[in-house]
């Protein structure tokens, strides 16, 4: 089992997937993973999620994770699954516990002092900022990492191609997770690799675990 750190320096991005069609989930795994960006997040926003996740978990060198993990039974449902790594948009007592639990890495979402202190004590050190820009942006994560500097982070939501350089140069930031990557609707395999690419190499050569 990885651990969550190595997850997160597979690429310095992890798409954020929400895919309504079970039929596209091998062709984008496929694409993301030959694109250069292993590790992928399957939000559970649709009815499919969970299917999806088990097709993509199939594609040789895909890193395949669970997103919008709320709750305990969506934990029990993502490992069953097959997901390697869970992401949640926040951070409760009920969620905590059955993620750590189930021994696979966790990156919960924090948005304040109090979530990742929270999550501090709890022996989470790797936490997802969320929403990102929203919640005040470059800013707002460098005055929180500062003081709470054993922390690292994968900032998401409202992220662009363009602005995750700036992300990435803080030292706190392990990677950023967006969905510019896949747009949505039918994939368009070519162009997803060509966007894989492009967003694999924000950070240079991608550390190996």
């Amino acid at each position: 089992m990885m651990l969550v750190d190595q997850i997160m320096t597979l690429a310095p991005v992890i798409p954020v997937l929400v895919i309504h069609d079970v039929a596209h989930a091998r062709p984008i795994a496929e694409a993301l993973v030959e694109g250069g960006l292993p590790a992928l997040e399957v939000t559970l926003r649709t009815p499919c999620a969970l299917d999806v996740i088990r097709e993509m978990v199939k594609v040789e060198g895909a890193v395949v994770g669970a997103g919008t993990v709320l709750n305990p039974d969506d934990v029990r449902a993502s490992v069953d699954a097959g997901a390697r790594f869970l992401v949640s948009p926040g951070l409760t007592d009920p969620l905590a516990n059955a993620a750590i639990a189930s021994q696979l890495p966790f990156l919960p979402g924090t948005a304040n002092a109090g979530d990742i202190m929270r999550g501090l004590d709890m022996g989470l050190t790797h936490f997802k900022f969320f929403p990102a820009t929203a919640n005040g942006g470059i800013p707002a994560l460098k005055a929180l990492a500062a003081p709470l500097f054993n922390a690292r982070f994968c900032p998401t939501g409202g992220i662009t191609e363009a602005t995750a350089p700036d992300w990435l140069a803080i030292d706190a930031v392990l990677c950023v997770g967006g969905s510019w990557v896949v747009p949505a609707g039918k994939p368009d395999t070519a162009e997803i690799v060509r966007r894989a690419k492009a967003a694999a190499a924000l950070g240079g050569a991608p550390i190996s675990a």
